[in-house]
């Protein structure tokens, strides 16, 4: 239900009760009181309505409430005789109003108050004309109003609690089945190129019985390292670098790709213009060690290359690897960042 038919249902309900006091002005001794005790009624009551308000209430709100209610109490008893002939009717219009007032309270998650102000209605009606009045003035329909409302406004919390935890659940057993169809799509892409790259090989292999000759050895080597850049190299991969990178290790050189997220999300049109100037730099260099590297997301580098050639009988270290130790007689013969497309200012 709209929160706005609910607040102007309130306000309605709210306005009748001071239409029952204008109807019975006459019996109050003093009329002035009881049109005091009606204005702060009427401000309280806009004020615990306006719209635009968190659904809690503010505690200094709802202290206003109980005051307001002790003043309506202490405007209008003192107006009215309780052993009047023939009743007092609507003339204690008051106690409905305390009770609408103290339900509002209570609908806004400030039950203590709430009770608070029942209970000082209790005791001010008992003091005032006896516990027999208790039930013809209708103190008890405002304490069960009251109760009714706390008893809903608890099982809504507790609905709406309970749905905020479906619903996490549901977000996560939603995240859950995407990650394992991800991963399983993820398995079979790179088993499809697993064996795509090693089938012409393991039919050799399987013909020849195992008997494989040294060049056949080192392709096998070759494939190894291929199939290990489809892991690690991921986006750092297209044809044009495939085939350059197989070209430098036939050609002796270790080449080692590290995708680590640089390239996710990329235009592919300028995915593939970085990784077609990461071809030629493989293909252009004679170095004997090749690292590529992507570079952070948000840096305007696309991939590092760097390319190391001993002197003499030196090695380098591959970046990130910590297997060898860096010989200070290396050579770098080259070192190239790549820019993102989209970080360079056309001319």
């Amino acid at each position: 239900m709209p929160r706005s038919l609910i607040v102007t249902m309130a306000a309605l309900f709210s306005g009748y009760h001071i239409v029952l006091g204008l109807y019975t002005i006459a019996i109050p001794a003093n009329p002035l009181a009881v049109l005091a005790a009606m204005a702060l009624y009427a401000l309280a009551s806009t004020i615990s309505l306006l719209p635009g308000q968190p659904e809690r209430m503010p505690v200094w709100m709802a202290a206003l409430n109980v005051a307001v209610c002790v003043s309506m109490t202490l405007l209008v008893t003192p107006q009215l005789d309780p052993e009047r002939e023939g009743g007092l009717g609507y003339a204690t219009w008051y106690v409905a109003a305390i009770g609408t007032l103290m339900t509002i309270t209570s609908t806004r998650r400030r039950h203590l108050f709430a009770w608070t102000g029942i209970a000082l209605l209790i005791v001010q009606t008992i003091w005032w004309g006896g516990a027999g009045l208790l039930l013809s003035t209708g103190v008890i329909g405002s304490a069960a109003w009251v109760a009714i409302s706390h008893i809903l406004s608890r099982a809504l919390a507790k609905a709406s609690l309970d749905a905020q935890r479906f619903a996490q659940a549901e977000r996560e057993a939603t995240d859950w089945q995407a990650a394992q169809e991800a991963h399983l799509y993820e398995r079979q892409f790179r088993l499809g190129q697993t064996a795509t790259i090693a089938a012409p090989m393991l039919k050799v292999i399987e013909r020849s019985g195992g008997e494989l000759t040294d060049e056949q050895r080192r392709e096998c080597l070759y494939l190894e390292a291929a199939i290990r850049d489809e892991i690690r190299g991921r986006e750092l991969l297209n044809d044009a670098v495939r085939v350059e990178v197989m070209a430098a290790r036939r050609r002796g050189a270790t080449v080692t790709l590290f995708d680590e997220g640089g390239l996710d999300g990329m235009d592919p049109a300028e995915r593939e213009q970085v990784l077609d100037r990461l071809a030629a730099a493989i293909g252009g260099t004679t170095a004997r060690r090749i690292i590529a590297r992507t570079a952070p997301a948000d840096s305007d580098v696309a991939v590092t290359v760097v390319g190391l050639t001993p002197v003499g009988d030196g090695s380098a270290r591959d970046l990130g690897s910590a297997e060898e130790e860096d010989d200070e007689d290396d050579e770098v013969d080259l070192w190239m960042e790549i820019p993102r497309p989209s970080a360079v200012s056309p001319r």
